[in-house]
């Protein structure tokens, strides 16, 4: 057994959810959440959104609105739509061989539903965590490709899933944004940095308080919690926004979540042509 594999059996995140599932619009759920949302949130968001919508037909028989609601506050809502039209795509056309055809769904994410349901010996995503762990090693930025083939070549002869579950626990407990514990790490030997990587840029989340993202996370849990609202008791620069991104509608004078306004007959297709 190798170093990367006795650690990631010792010390991976084998009690997540989502990893005791070979779904996939489980596993595609989990994915488009995690994205952009710490794990610990997922972890509780994510049972209750699937006890919603437990298969592809249940979500896109909801409306769009429905889902946002589900969503709640795991933030960038515009996720849940993406999920709401990719789960119509495959109702409509089946899954596709190149997932990347899926509305909000990427490289990264498309590698790892390969890996993780269908353990595919050469599938791999690089998120934030792979790449960290993989310019590290290397001692240079790598493009994604080249980060594709140093993450197969690293975790050897782990595949598929194992391969991407333990490169990417490896990242996010030990080879850490800030403070890495290379004494820990499994592939410190063939580190060539043993640390952070020079010229290595930490990302920073923008500032939320005050931010116009907290704006619309107000009017949006307004909207969760009252299903419309008239159209003169909300931020209106905000309301044009979540128009625009499909994530509400403005009826008779109402703002709504797509598909639940008084004009929208249950429509989950609402949003598109608004009577303003």
């Amino acid at each position: 057994m190798t170093p990367l594999e006795r650690w990631y059996v010792e010390h991976g995140r084998h009690d997540l959810a989502w990893r005791h599932t070979r779904d996939r619009w489980s596993v595609l759920v989990a994915e488009v959440m995690l994205a952009q949302t710490q794990v610990a949130r997922v972890a509780s968001a994510w049972p209750e959104f699937l006890a919603r919508f437990p298969t592809v037909e249940a979500a896109a028989a909801a409306s769009v609105g429905d889902l946002i609601v589900a969503w709640g506050r795991l933030g960038y809502p515009r996720r849940a739509r993406r999920l709401w039209e990719a789960a119509d795509f495959v109702v409509a056309h089946g899954w596709p061989d190149d997932l990347t055809l899926l509305p909000g769904v990427g490289r990264y994410t498309a590698g790892a539903i390969r890996a993780e349901v269908d353990d595919e010996p050469d599938a791999i995503g690089i998120d934030v965590n792979i790449r960290r762990v993989c310019e590290r090693t290397e001692g240079a930025s790598l493009r994604d490709r080249e980060a594709e083939s140093v993450a197969l070549r690293l975790a050897r002869p782990l595949y598929g899933r194992d391969r991407l579950l333990a490169l990417m626990d490896l990242g996010a407990l030990v080879c850490t944004a800030r403070a890495p514990q290379c004494d820990r790490c499994p592939l410190r030997r063939r580190c060539a940095t043993r640390g952070e990587r020079d010229g290595e840029v930490r990302s920073r989340q923008p500032r939320y308080e005050g931010s116009f993202r907290q704006r619309r996370g107000r009017v949006l849990d307004l909207l969760r919690r009252a299903e419309r609202v008239e159209i003169g008791d909300v931020d209106i620069e905000v309301v044009q926004s979540l128009v625009d991104d499909g994530l509400a509608e403005i009826r008779e004078g109402l703002v709504t979540l797509p598909g639940r306004g008084p004009s929208s007959a249950g429509s989950s297709r609402a949003g598109r042509g608004l009577t303003r």
